[in-house]
Parts: C-alpha cells; structure tokens; sequence
C-alpha cells in the first residue's frame, strides 16, 4: 500500500503542476451546462436527469484518458521497474475514482445552480452518483490502459468507451431516476446493489487484466 499511496501522491502532484488540463476539463462542464441552460428552457424531470449523466459522460472521458495516454513510454519503463503492475493500476484506479467523483460533485453543483435540483430522496441521489462516477472511472481507467498501447489512445479512447459503458449508464440513469422521482427506497436499492456489483466486476477485470497488458 505504500507504493500505491506513492504513486497517488505523484499524480496529485502531476495535476497540480498541469492544472490547465484539470481547468480545461472544469470548463468543459461549465460550458456545457451553460449550452443546457440555455438550449432547454422547460426541463422535466428525466430530461434534467439524463442531460446530467450525458454531462457527467463526456467530461470524465476527458478526465481520466490521459492518466495513461499522457504517460512517456520512457516513465512507463522506469514504472515498470519499481512497482508491480497490480500496485500501479490500483493507484491509478483510486486516483481517477477521487477525482471524477470529485468533478461528478462540481458538476451537479453547477448544474442545479443553472437548472434547479428536483430531487426527492437527496441522500440516494448522490450515492447513486458516487457509485456511477466510480463505475464510469473505473472502465475509463481499464480502456486507457488497453488505449495507450495503441499508439493513438486520445482517439481510440472514445471509441471504445462508449459501447462499453451503456450497460453501467442504463443502470445508474434509472436509479437516479427513482431518486428524482422519490418512489420507494426498496426499489432503488435494488439497483444500487446492480450498480456495485458492477463497479466491483469492472474492478476485478482491470485487476486480473492489467498485468497482461503491462507486460507489453
């Protein structure tokens, strides 16, 4: 674990000496929830919900491509002679789970400042947005990994996320959803536990598979 704590304080300490990158991102997701405001101006209650997510999507696409695409080929073999590779992906595993859960919260921040907050069971409502943020970081993390090896991880990311999120964004939109809508705490458990179990998989996969890909 000590290790894994090292390699999270070199990427805090990495964004904070390139914070344009991290600035950048956060004026994405302003911007794009000043294009919101101003594109809708009667916003029921899913439309409000699924622009959210659609936000949430994009900007930590951004977020946590580069924790492995910004990354030298010379850093990633002097990485690959100190710390094992189960140690590096859970670094970057724990890291890029912070801070998208961290730009999830500045995002609905921001995006309630513009566009209310219509939500009935409140404390669910940012659970289920924890464990979706967690989950979209944790596959993002695994396709930057798989992105990287290709040689053109900033467009081959985009790619293959998409397809591979849906599953995990169908989930958390409907249990959000129920959250909005405040119906019985019963049924959104249900999904809650569909949503860890998913976040728990994906995790395991880049666990199992990272090795693999770090011997290349």
């Amino acid at each position: 674990m000590r290790a894994v704590l090292n390699l999270i304080k070199k990427d805090l300490t990495t964004e904070w000496r390139q914070r344009y990158a991290l600035n950048g991102i956060l004026l994405h997701t302003l911007s794009s929830t000043m294009v919101a405001f101003l594109s809708v101006q009667l916003m029921n209650a899913p439309t409000w919900n699924a622009i959210y997510w659609m936000i949430l999507v994009f900007s930590s696409v951004s977020a946590v491509a580069k924790s492995f695409t910004a990354e030298s080929s010379g850093r990633q073999l002097y990485y690959y002679g100190i710390v094992s590779a189960h140690q590096l992906i859970l670094s970057k595993l724990i890291y890029n789970a912070c801070l998208t859960v961290l730009l999830a919260m500045l995002c609905l921040l921001a995006y309630s400042l513009f566009l209310g907050f219509p939500v009935e069971h409140v404390g669910y409502y940012l659970f289920i947005v924890v464990l979706g943020a967690s989950g979209l970081s944790s596959t993002f993390t695994l396709l930057a990994s798989i992105a990287s090896k290709s040689g053109n991880g900033n467009l081959l990311m985009p790619v293959l996320s998409l397809p591979v999120i849906i599953p995990l964004l169908l989930v958390a939109i409907k249990a959000s959803k129920k959250a909005l809508d405040g119906l019985d705490t019963s049924l959104i458990t249900k999904d809650l536990l569909v949503l860890f179990s998913l976040n728990m998989l994906i995790v395991v996969l880049a666990y199992v598979l990272f090795p693999f890909l770090w011997k290349d």
